[in-house]
């Protein structure tokens, strides 16, 4: 464990008042916490588990700007009004989180020198020149990197190009997200661990969140469970297709081997449709991860093919094994954007980062407080509101993304 401990926090006991009642202690409902309790408006966090216990802390540590999804796309899928809102928010997202580290002191391994996309084939090449082209027509600082600089910066000579962005960093994923839950705490808000809602009632201009144990009585809520999300408005969770991800922390690696990879101090991934990330961490570890489950057979299929594929993209690291190892869940919408919903008044959710949490969840809470706050009206957000609906063939989809990551993984790099 490389994370600070969490901050001292219990379950929810008794009936309180609260301006906002937030469902979800993850980037998000974090995020909103702690903007909203900066503006003095009085929030309470429910988390049905841990600080952290679902993909905030389970993620890869990539702190990207934008989406999956080509710049191009979003205006497209979403008109020229909301495409370009989201492009900006996100793109300037980064630059948010590594605000909130230094502003309140997180002792997350931040590092900002920036990403590496690194190109698999022709079609991985043509699909960062495209990616290049777009961000650069927006004046984002992104450049495509030759054979030879992309080989000095990866440490390996696997890839033909890396598309450098400059916006973007790394961070120590669990580590960042108790520091949120400390700043919000520090600013005034409350968090109540292992307090799982299980109902939610509408009374005169207010709303009654319950658990177990006690309420909350608020007049707005915030649920901002994403691909985790149980209980009430379980759609969330309904409407995105789990695409497991799995990370292998190796053993402190030598200084010299440690000084080869990677040595920028950037994150990486490929453009590999079941794709790899990699970056370095603080104490020298390489943690490098795929789409897959460390459950059942497939356990060791991974951990397996991670070994296999670490040898052969960086074959100076030698011998090498794993002392951590451990894994998430991705939601994935159908179109692969982020939805905003308000199910009834005052009752809104932000979800589908589609496996980009970090900056997306932290700039989408900042935004979800500005709206309850007054300062961000509607019309003025940088998603539509939309109804929910469940993914198409969702349950299908899960099991063929399981199956076949392990099927993938079984013959890669072996032969």
């Amino acid at each position: 464990m490389t994370a600070p401990d969490a901050p001292l926090t219990g379950p929810l006991t008794g009936d309180v008042m609260a301006d906002v009642c937030i469902v979800g202690g993850g980037y998000t409902g974090l995020s909103a916490a702690l903007h909203l309790a900066k503006n003095g408006i009085r929030a309470v966090v429910l988390e049905a588990r841990d600080v952290g216990f679902g993909g905030a802390g389970r993620n890869v540590g990539l702190v990207n700007a934008g989406m999956w999804v080509m710049p191009d796309e979003l205006p497209k899928v979403l008109g020229p009004v909301y495409g370009d809102r989201l492009l900006k928010l996100l793109g300037d997202a980064p630059a948010a989180v590594f605000d909130i580290v230094k502003t309140y002191n997180i002792p997350c391994e931040l590092r900002t020198e920036g990403t590496l996309h690194c190109a698999v084939g022709q079609a991985g090449l043509d699909e960062l020149k495209a990616r290049e082209a777009q961000w650069q027509a927006r004046g984002a600082p992104v450049r495509l990197l030759s054979a030879d600089e992309t080989k000095t910066m990866v440490g390996s000579s696997a890839y033909s190009a890396a598309l450098l962005d400059q916006r973007a960093g790394t961070i120590q994923p669990l580590a960042y997200v108790r520091g949120l839950a400390k700043a919000a705490l520090s600013e005034g808000a409350m968090i109540h661990t292992d307090s799982a809602v299980t109902r939610v009632e509408a009374g005169t201009g207010r709303w009654r969140v319950m658990t177990d144990a006690g309420s909350v009585t608020a007049g707005w809520v915030v649920m901002a469970t994403d691909a985790y999300a149980q209980g009430p408005w379980e759609v969330i969770r309904r409407e995105q297709v789990h695409l497991p991800y799995f990370n292998c922390a190796t053993t402190p690696l030598p200084e010299d081997i440690r000084a080869s990879i990677l040595p920028g101090g950037q994150g990486a991934w490929d453009t590999k449709e079941v794709l790899s990330s990699f970056r370095m961490d603080a104490r020298g570890r390489l943690v490098f991860g795929s789409v897959g489950a460390l459950k059942g057979m497939g356990e060791a299929i991974h951990r397996d093919w991670a070994l296999r594929a670490l040898r052969r993209i960086f074959p100076q690291i030698g011998p090498v094994g794993f002392e951590a190892e451990w894994y998430g869940q991705i939601g994935m919408t159908d179109d692969n954007l982020p939805r905003f919903h308000r199910f009834a008044d005052r009752v809104i959710a932000v979800c589908g980062y589609n496996g980009r949490g970090i900056a997306p969840g932290t700039v989408m809470g900042r935004t979800l407080a500005e709206h309850i706050a007054g300062e961000r009206p509607e019309d003025a957000l940088p998603l539509p509101v939309t109804a929910p609906h469940e993914a198409k063939m969702r349950t299908v989809k899960e099991v063929f993304y399981e199956v076949g990551a392990q099927a993938v993984h079984l013959t890669d790099a072996r032969f």
